[in-house]
């Protein structure tokens, strides 16, 4: 009867110390669970802010590059949008759209090293002015090729093919069809569009269809059919970033 009785003791004993030692091994758990939460949100934080000080750099890059120019920042703007919702449309990942956007923005950085007296001409260059407008392309790459960062690659890649034609004739390496980076075909089809739908120093704005009706008769020329008529079904969004203010 005592030997039952101490054996019980223990048994009850051991339940005690098991629950006892339970609890703590679920107050341990839920006390690291909520350090890691808190760590996750940290991290998200750091990422957030990480990612806003780069675009903000990428911007002023972009902004510094043209800001002789009123209309740069909804210029950046509307470009970089517009290659995003292209490339989307498309079927690009999400990643690359933003990768896209991004990068899309840094496509003229080459004008750093244009005169004013050529960039800002209130009229039809000549060919010699056409020459050295031109070599923004490859001033461009100069600037943001050979880099460790992605970004700063595709951006390269876009400053460098945005003005390649589908057909060849383009610059600077008079590339044609698919040989011509598919960053650099959508970019090629947004810069176009926004420059025919913008005033200009030298020119007034074209009205959206009229500028659709231009583009048209490209395809397959500048264009690369396939994305222009990607572009084409997507117009009323391309319209609307077009009425919409700048982000910038």
């Amino acid at each position: 009867m005592i030997f039952n009785v101490a054996n019980a003791l223990r048994r009850r004993t051991l339940e005690i110390e098991n629950r006892s030692h339970r609890a703590r091994l679920e107050q341990m758990v839920t006390d690291r669970t909520s350090e890691l939460w808190t760590a996750v949100a940290n991290l998200e934080r750091a990422e957030r802010r990480l990612k806003l000080s780069q675009e903000e750099t990428i911007q002023r890059l972009a902004i510094a590059a043209e800001y002789r120019d009123i209309d740069t920042s909804r210029h950046i703007d509307r470009m970089s949008r517009y290659c995003a919702l292209l490339a989307a449309t498309f079927g690009e990942k999400p990643g690359r759209v933003e990768t896209l956007r991004l990068a899309s923005q840094m496509h003229d950085v080459g004008k750093i090293g244009i005169p004013d007296n050529i960039l800002l001409k209130p009229g039809p260059l000549t060919h010699e002015e056409r020459c050295i407008m031109q070599r923004h392309a490859e001033i461009g790459y100069r600037i943001l090729c050979d880099s460790q960062s992605e970004l700063l690659n595709v951006a390269a890649s876009i400053a460098q093919t945005h003005h390649e034609r589908y057909d060849g004739s383009g610059y600077p390496s008079g590339l044609c069809g698919t040989a011509i980076p598919i960053e650099g075909r959508i970019a090629a089809i947004a810069d176009v569009f926004d420059a025919l739908t913008s005033e200009r120093v030298y020119k007034e704005a074209v009205p959206i269809n009229e500028a659709v009706e231009i583009m048209k008769a490209e395809r397959g020329s500048h264009f690369d059919p396939d994305l222009l008529d990607c572009f084409f079904s997507s117009m009323d969004a391309f319209s609307t970033i077009r009425s919409e203010p700048a982000l910038v």
